[in-house]
């Protein structure tokens, strides 16, 4: 990881370490944003005065919305791939898109609009585990957490909760990640079953936790800001909104 935080300085500069920023900005706006407002839909929906969504319930609920998430978002991903791929090309077949719009456009003008669908199965996949094994488990170790220590509904418990999601999210998806990667970095089109194949003929079995530590940098404070954020936004709303504490909320 180090090595190749170096090659981004040396070859990009700082401003490197934030290629495909934009990409990656239009990838939450339409990733992120339609799996977690449909997951706390189908919760509320799931919700009655009484009682709470089981786990296995919260899963197939995060499930869901992280597949819609996926498809929605799989455009911007596959620029945020390429976008931070476009340094370890050779300089004859980088595509320097200047900025997501400009990549959307040249995707759809050089490519056709299928391209910007390009890895939408294994990133579906991925966003099925990744929304599922965030989310759910966030809520699950949420639970534990209320249930079997003296700790309260505080910034403590959203912390502790968060970090343990990032690291189970993590695990789980580092597999996925790497095929999405590989695919949509791709030059030329090649089936999953050959792509899986190839990589465990040259790598092995290792090759499905290949770049752990650095997913586990990036998603690690991701999931922990990101659900810090949300429940006080949460928070926030029920105030204005002249609400109590629900008990939807507390799973």
């Amino acid at each position: 990881m180090f090595s190749t935080f170096i090659h981004i300085l040396k070859s990009g500069g700082s401003l490197g370490l934030y290629s495909g920023l934009s990409a990656s900005l239009l990838r939450q706006l339409t990733y992120s944003t339609t799996r977690f407002g449909i997951y706390e839909e189908l919760k509320s929906t799931f919700t009655t005065p009484t009682t709470t969504p089981s786990f296995p319930l919260l899963i197939a609920l995060a499930s869901t919305s992280g597949f819609l998430g996926g498809i929605a978002g799989n455009p911007a991903d596959v620029l945020n791939v390429r976008m931070q791929h476009d340094a370890a090309l050779p300089f004859s077949q980088r595509r320097n898109y200047a900025h997501a719009l400009d990549g959307l456009v040249r995707m759809m003008r050089e490519e056709g609009w299928r391209s910007l669908f390009r890895g939408v199965a294994p990133n579906s996949m991925r966003a099925v585990l990744m929304t599922a094994s965030q989310l759910a488990s966030y809520d699950g170790f949420k639970t534990l957490i209320l249930s079997h220590t003296p700790l309260s509904d505080n910034l403590t418990t959203h912390f502790s909760a968060s970090f343990l999601a990032g690291f189970v999210a993590t695990t789980i998806c580092s597999p996925v990640d790497v095929i999405k990667t590989r695919v949509m970095s791709a030059k030329d089109r090649e089936g999953l079953g050959r792509l899986l194949g190839r990589i465990y003929r040259i790598e092995g079995v290792g090759w499905m936790f290949r770049g752990w530590v650095p997913s586990f940098v990036r998603l690690g404070p991701h999931t922990v800001v990101t659900f810090l954020f949300l429940e006080q936004h949460k928070r926030v709303w029920r105030m204005m909104h002249g609400e109590g504490e629900r008990l939807g909320e507390r799973v």
